[in-house]
Formats: structure tokens, sequence, C-alpha cells
């Protein structure tokens, strides 16, 4: 996908939701959205729905502010969204649990990474085992039984040294369990609607590829 190369916290303050880009500073206080939530730009406190403007806007911004909260680029979120029309079940429910079980967004909620971006390029640089065989795809798709797991030629880098500490002071989702000592974590069951942290209306996103 294309890489968001621009300070990606005005991105949180344009979708008005907190899409944990920034790594551990997003759980701080020192979040930009914590202290100014406007939307970025000279006017954005100003800015708001102009009178005859269409509908089209809430649709458009409840995709992109998925799309980015994944970091997925266009295509690639049309490709998952036309995978989940074609599987049994609520589509749009449906397009959330692929996107929940993405390789690159397992390791960010297992805590071995402080945000998604960082998940992907920990991933790509064939930092984590998927069943025990190197992985470095992010959009390799987990499945209930496997087992995601730091390598063992990775352990002693830096990166990794400090892993439990910071992990241990955040959650895991009830889908999947995670063990610091061994630098490991299993999927426990497919993820559902509940487990998606970021408000969103996936209503609004199956409607807005459907007009």
């Amino acid at each position: 996908m294309a890489r968001e190369t621009g300070p990606v916290c005005r991105l949180c303050r344009r979708e008005g939701a907190k899409l944990f880009l920034k790594g551990y500073r997003c759980y701080s206080p020192k979040c930009p959205i914590e202290k100014h939530a406007a939307p970025p730009g000279q006017h954005g406190d100003k800015r708001g729905r102009r009178p005859g403007s269409s509908d089209y806007r809430p649709y458009l911004r409840e995709k992109q502010k998925v799309r980015r909260y994944y970091g997925v680029g266009e295509r690639q979120f049309r490709r998952y969204f036309v995978r989940a029309g074609k599987t049994k079940g609520v589509t749009g429910e449906t397009l959330l649990q692929l996107l929940e079980r993405r390789l690159d967004n397992v390791v960010f909620r297992l805590g071995f990474a402080s945000s998604r971006p960082e998940a992907r390029q920990v991933v790509r640089h064939g930092h984590f085992a998927l069943n025990g065989r190197r992985a470095d795809i992010p959009s390799i798709l987990v499945r209930t039984g496997d087992e995601v797991s730091v390598r063992e030629g990775s352990r002693s880098k830096a990166l990794f040294k400090k892993l439990a500490e910071r992990a241990e002071a955040r959650s895991v989702p009830e889908w999947l369990s995670r063990d610091l000592e061994a630098m490991r974590g299993v999927v426990v069951k497919l993820p559902d609607r509940a487990s998606v942290e970021i408000a969103v209306n996936e209503r609004l996103i199956v409607e807005y590829y459907s007009r």
C-alpha cells in the first residue's frame, strides 16, 4: 500500500478519532487529539457541513477512517470488501473481521509493536514467525489456532528487549492469548464485531460501495 509519509496525527484529527498511528504517544496526554480535536487546517475549528452539500461525506469519512486505522490502501480495502460480500454473514462485520485478522494487526494487538505502522515494518523485516515459519507479509490472514511469535534471531535486538515491559501495560483482546516470556501469541478464536476498538458504523461503508 502507499505509505503515509506526512504528519499522521493530522489523520486522527481529520477523522475525529484515535487511529493509534504514533505508537506510545497515542496513549499519553501528549496525543494531539486529546489537546485539540478539531480538524487540521487554518479553519479547522470553523469547518462544518455547508448548506446544500451532498450526503456523500459521512459515507466517505467512515470508509477513510477504517482504511487509515488498519493502514490499508484503497485498492486493497476494496478487495477486502468484495471478499466480505462473497462470504456468508453480514458484509460489514465480515469486512472488519478480515481486517482484524491481518498479521500486522495481530502483532499490534498482542502488544509486540507500538503501532500498526511499526507492526507492518517489523513483519516485513522478517522478525516474526507464523506457526514456526518466517512470515514477512503483513496482509496474511490468521486462522484459529495459529501461533505468532518473535523469531529466535530477533529477540536479542534492541527493539524487542523492552518488549515485555511495554506490552504488559497493553491489554489483549479475548480472541488472542499471549505469553510474554516466550514472546508468542495464539489465535484462540476468530474476532467478532465487539473486538473492533474504534467506533465505526460499518453499514455506511457497505452503502458507500453500493452507491
